[in-house]
């Protein structure tokens, strides 16, 4: 079998695309989403008061709560723009054999990530009008502990067909 081009050296010798998409690059805004805009709105809220209270005093003391009062701007607002962008740059493929991401995000750069497909990965289905496979995991790390990240093919408009063929695949797998 002959390997397509641009995966040389990626794919295995018997390696073969099962599968190619890209995800929704629509705006979203979900449950998930939902905490994060509130805390970003009431620390923007507080910076805002809090400068309005130190720009009453006179002075320039005022400026120091710009910083604060955009990080917050940001947080409410980057499930807007930040999730659809990340999403307009990401590519999907499943092969036989392992599942890409692939990502190229300004000062992040061109990623490649590669899960391998075994019977006892964690497989599910997450419908919505945009369904959404997970089918891997990682833990990352915070200040006070460690919380479950997972990863999947985000937002396809062909989600359930690919979790089926996920599903045919992981079957086949030791």
């Amino acid at each position: 079998m002959t390997i397509p081009t641009g995966w040389e050296g990626i794919f295995e010798q018997d390696e073969k695309i099962v599968w190619q998409g890209v995800p929704d690059g629509s705006v979203h805004i979900g449950a998930r989403q939902i905490p994060k805009m509130a805390f970003g709105a009431l620390f923007a809220g507080f910076a805002l008061f809090w400068m309005i209270g130190a720009a009453a005093t006179g002075g320039s003391f005022w400026m120091f709560g710009l910083l604060h009062f955009t990080i917050g701007i940001l947080l409410a607002l980057s499930p807007v723009f930040w999730g659809p962008y990340r999403r307009r740059h990401t590519w999907y493929t499943l092969t036989n054999k392992h599942a890409f991401i692939a990502t190229d995000l300004p000062l992040l750069g061109r990623k490649l990530k590669s899960y391998p497909i075994t019977g006892d990965m964690p497989l599910e289905l997450e419908k919505t009008d945009m369904p959404t496979v997970y089918f891997a995991e990682e833990w990352k790390r915070r200040k006070n502990g460690s919380y479950r990240h997972k990863i999947g093919f985000e937002r396809v408009p062909d989600g359930l067909k690919v979790y089926g063929l996920l599903r045919d695949l992981q079957r086949n797998k030791p």
